[in-house]
């Protein structure tokens, strides 16, 4: 944030950064549950170049427990394979001509409380971004204050204002969480 400035607006923006970068982060968690956000991540050799999965082809979840990935161009039906299996998400892919089908396997209890405690390494991760962005503001505001760009009441009008956003943003993150925790608890 240049110096000299306070938008708020921007401040916001910024924490809803984290939030939806947890978001994409949690769809990636494998539940029991089939999910096209699975395979957001996965990156295939083709065409000389890497480039996303869903360039080069369509997923779609017929049943709640298997993708399916429909492959645009036969040629690439393998790159595309190897890419899937190299992404170590758990799923071996059974491919008929062009179309690659996932099942999706039941999860143990075991795995179920590795994949909460990563859900929640996540979200720490969220909110330690979010909290960045309010110290940068709140150190902000008080050289505003310092070199009287704003007065007083100003700066502290200003930095609750700033820790109003930032506690919105912290419980956004722990109700997503809450309701991933649940989904994989309850597959």
């Amino acid at each position: 944030m240049p110096s000299g400035t306070h938008d708020l607006t921007e401040i916001k923006r910024r924490m809803q950064g984290a939030v939806q970068v947890f978001k994409q982060e949690l769809g990636g968690l494998r539940t029991g549950r089939a999910s096209t956000s699975l395979l957001d991540h996965v990156q295939v050799e083709a065409y000389g170049s890497t480039m996303p999965l869903n360039q080069l082809a369509t997923v779609s979840v017929p049943e709640p427990r298997l993708l399916q990935v429909q492959v645009w161009d036969r040629s690439q039906v393998h790159a595309v394979e190897k890419a899937i299996s190299a992404a170590n998400l758990g799923l071996t892919p059974n491919t008929e001509g062009a179309t690659l089908r996932l099942r999706i396997p039941e999860l143990n209890e075991e795995r179920r409380k590795e994949l909460v405690k990563v859900a929640h390494k996540y979200a720490e991760a969220a909110k330690v971004a979010a909290r960045h962005v309010r110290r940068d503001s709140l150190e902000n505001l008080k050289k505003l204050e310092k070199d009287r760009q704003i007065g007083e009441d100003d700066q502290e009008r200003m930095a609750a204002e700033v820790q109003k956003a930032i506690d919105q943003t912290i419980t956004e993150i722990d109700t997503v969480l809450a309701a991933k925790e649940k989904e994989i608890m309850t597959v």
